[in-house]
């Protein structure tokens, strides 16, 4: 016992230390595909990163709506500016004509601004409110232009955004117009004028721009294409440490399973671990949740028993009734196969005796009833003589007071006690007989075993010459295989339309009983 105790906590101690790396590089595997997930989804959710807000636009016919109205704002100005620092790894930059259009918007801002302080500070003053305003004059004009190069030149579809456009010039008319049938190309004229500010508020105009077409034109971005004939993409950079992370273990778990199992070359270790090669890999990297589910089942910190459990129920439930006929029709085929190349009657008429290959010069068929017949007569027999006797015991006497002779001596004295001794003797004498007889079989006798081998033959031969004779081999032959076609009909079709779920319930509910009964 204390032995027992001391394995145990020796394998404790030698486990724990391989379960925490476990749990280390299944977390590292966890981080990486992490940092994986994040780089596939950042170009379609770079407006979400880029203005942490939320706004869905939908159109169904004639129907268009933004929803919510306004964008729900979810992450911080700060934690956007962060998180869009990754534009560097996605080779993103702001584009030239854009970056340059929302910089004009900021001028005409700044210009504003101080044409109104300088009205309030400086009233008297008719030439810098002049300077002003031909400044302001002329930034409108260079909005106006940028605007038609813009409709024109479409700077969005490089970046696959050309539906932003859209919704920007949708927008413009419909606040410009009130509608969104009108021109493009008028409405931002229209918004871009100065007599437009004077009469709807500088302020008011420059407001809805920051606040919808702003964001939109935010959005906008330029992606240099490599040599590659792709798009920049430095995520190698940051995936090279994990590769050769990945690669070291990889390379050191499989040469050392491949030590500690005999038999097991290098090869066939790294065909072992097949899960981690996807995590070498430079392509559909998303495939790396194939080692990563199994590594964080094999290091304890989920358990997919659950999953696994469901998943396999759920395939077995697929394929069960297909694997059920095909695999119950197969058999039924190859009998009927057998019966029409004429094995059966082979069989029966003893025409491959000559072409059946004995490995070991023993009939098999005869050693096993002999073990069989040892066994019953010598261990089975002995064993249920009271049984046998009291059975044979009771039919005697049944048999004895059913006939006349014996109902007419029935009443005379002395006669019932007689006739139960008599009975008693009798079934004790029989049943020794009949063992003693048995047992005489088992004695070795080669006379014996040569007038039963022929018994045997001729019997044999008797039956394939009568049934050759009287031409029953066709008629059996044919019997057999129309019989098997009615069972492929009536029989298996039934049986593999089966519910399985049926069958799946009842399997569960075994397996919760002998968990019950295990717990127990």
């Amino acid at each position: 016992m204390t032995i027992t105790k001391a394995s145990s906590v020796s394998q404790t101690k030698s486990f724990r230390p391989r379960l925490w790396f476990e749990k280390i590089m299944a977390l590292i595997v966890l981080a990486n595909y992490v940092l994986v997930i994040f780089d596939l989804s950042y170009i379609p959710l770079r407006d979400f990163w880029l203005q942490g807000r939320i706004q869905l636009y939908i159109k169904i016919g004639t129907f268009e709506r933004e929803i919510p109205q306004p964008p729900l704002k979810i992450i911080p100005s700060s934690l956007s500016t962060l998180i869009t620092q990754y534009d560097i790894i996605k080779g993103i930059e702001p584009y030239r004509n854009t970056a340059q259009y929302l910089q004009q918007v900021n001028n005409l801002n700044e210009a504003l601004n101080q044409s109104v302080n300088q009205q309030i500070f400086s009233n008297s003053n008719s030439s810098e409110n002049n300077e002003f305003q031909e400044n302001i004059n002329e930034i409108l004009a260079d909005l106006r232009e940028e605007s038609l190069q813009m409709i024109e030149q479409n700077p969005f579809q490089i970046a696959n955004k050309t539906g932003t456009l859209e919704r920007i010039k949708n927008k413009m008319r419909n606040h410009v117009f009130g509608t969104k049938e009108s021109s493009a190309r008028e409405a931002f004229e229209t918004f871009w004028s100065a007599d437009n500010f004077q009469e709807n508020g500088w302020r008011n105009e420059l407001n809805f721009f920051e606040e919808e077409i702003e964001p939109l034109i935010a959005t906008n971005y330029f992606r240099p294409v490599g040599e590659s004939g792709e798009p920049v993409d430095n995520f190698g950079l940051l995936d090279t440490p994990f590769f050769l992370l990945f690669l070291a273990e990889f390379l050191a778990r499989t040469w050392l399973i491949s030590r500690r199992h005999i038999g097991v070359s290098w090869f066939d270790a790294m065909l072992w671990r097949w899960y981690d090669i996807f995590l070498l890999i430079p392509l559909f990297r998303f495939l790396r949740i194939i080692p990563l589910t199994i590594r964080l089942d094999q290091a304890k910190l989920i358990n997919f028993k659950a999953i696994k459990k469901q998943a396999s129920q759920g395939f077995v439930a697929g394929i069960a009734q297909d694997i059920t006929e095909v695999v119950i029709i197969q058999v039924v085929n190859q009998i009927q196969g057998t019966i029409k190349d004429g094995t059966i009657r082979n069989i029966l008429v003893q025409q491959n005796a000559n072409q059946y290959i004995d490995i070991n010069d023993v009939d098999e068929t005869s050693e096993l009833v002999k073990i069989m017949a040892n066994l019953v007569i010598n261990k089975v027999i002995p064993e249920i003589r009271p049984e046998a006797e009291e059975f044979l015991r009771y039919n005697v006497d049944k048999a004895l007071t059913q006939t006349p002779a014996y109902q007419g001596l029935e009443n005379v004295p002395g006669v019932k006690m007689m006739q139960h001794q008599l009975t008693d003797r009798l079934v004790s004498q029989l049943y020794q007989g009949v063992s003693i007889g048995l047992q005489g079989l088992l004695i070795e006798d080669s006379e014996f075993d040569r007038l039963l081998e022929k018994l045997v033959e001729k019997f044999s031969q008797s039956l394939g010459s009568e049934l050759q004779a009287e031409q029953s081999i066709e008629q059996i032959e044919s019997l057999l295989n129309d019989l098997l076609e009615e069972i492929k009909i009536n029989y298996v079709q039934n049986l593999s339309q089966e519910n399985i779920e049926n069958i799946l319930e009842q399997t569960r509910a075994l397996h919760k009983e002998t968990e019950v009964t295990h717990y127990k």
